[in-house]
């Protein structure tokens, strides 16, 4: 029978995703990017679930990189293939049609940090330590980080922390933009679950054409993108959530939002 080191639970229409291999400080291997995959499968298929948080067994890790002894079988032409099936995997989890949240509670290195920045919002816990550090091995970043991490930080920060396997800190993290909340050892998967419950509140029509918005935008032009807003705009005015939305503005009351 594999071992297991993907499960998830659902607690209030939150699923919580947990990769739990304490021994190897949570590395992502191929059993677990299996595992992992499947979770997203079996997630999106299941109406109870309104958003996702992921995060990391034990105390010390979220993910703290890949299994290098992994990377002892791959030569040359076989690099692309092997790197993009964990793209491929990061690309679902980036592309889920709920929100998904990093809760890093420790280590977020290479893989590591490549899985949290293909969630929507990253909340580290003060412990946390994010970085690069592939080109100690010889190798780049290959599960997205050459192409996300810049993205969201800007090309110069983003090459100094590749190139010198630069290791930055919670505070360091949040300053840059690379996290968006930091909170005491112990509470990031509970800060997650209250940002959740938040966002769960809102329309779900809305928050799905947002992220959709902003996900896809980011590789068009400034005019393709505002015609993407407009598409995803035409798509909540036309639920029910919209009228919904409006009415209760107007009667000064909360919304009831039922997703159509």
């Amino acid at each position: 029978m594999e071992k297991q080191f993907v499960g998830w639970v659902i607690e209030e229409g939150i699923a919580i995703v947990t990769i739990d291999n304490p021994s190897s400080l949570n590395a992502l291997n191929a059993a677990t990017l299996t595992q992992l995959d499947k979770a997203f499968d079996q997630l999106a298929g299941n109406a109870e679930v309104k958003g996702v948080i992921i995060t990391g067994g034990g105390e010390k890790s979220f993910v703290a990189g890949a299994d290098i002894n992994e990377f002892l079988q791959v030569k040359g032409d076989g690099a692309a293939g092997f790197m993009a099936r964990g793209q491929r995997i990061f690309d679902k989890i980036e592309a889920f049609d709920r929100p998904v949240i990093a809760a890093v509670n420790g280590f977020a290195l290479g893989g590591g940090n490549e899985l949290a920045m293909c969630c929507d919002i990253r909340i580290a816990a003060e412990n946390a330590v994010f970085g690069q550090p592939e080109v100690n091995l010889g190798i780049i970043p290959g599960y997205g980080g050459t192409q996300r991490l810049p993205r969201l930080i800007g090309p110069g920060k983003a090459k100094e922390i590749i190139f010198a396997d630069e290791r930055i800190n919670a505070q360091e993290a949040f300053r840059i933009g690379l996290v968006q909340r930091v909170v005491p050892k112990g509470q990031a998967v509970e800060e997650a679950k209250k940002l959740m419950k938040k966002i769960m509140s809102k329309g779900p029509i809305a928050i799905r054409m947002a992220k959709k918005a902003i996900n896809e935008g980011l590789g068009m032009s400034l005019r393709e993108g505002l015609d993407l807003e407009g598409q995803c705009q035409g798509v909540c005015f036309g639920s029910e959530d919209k009228d919904e939305g409006a009415k209760a503005f107007l009667e000064k009351r909360p919304a009831h939002f039922k997703g159509r």
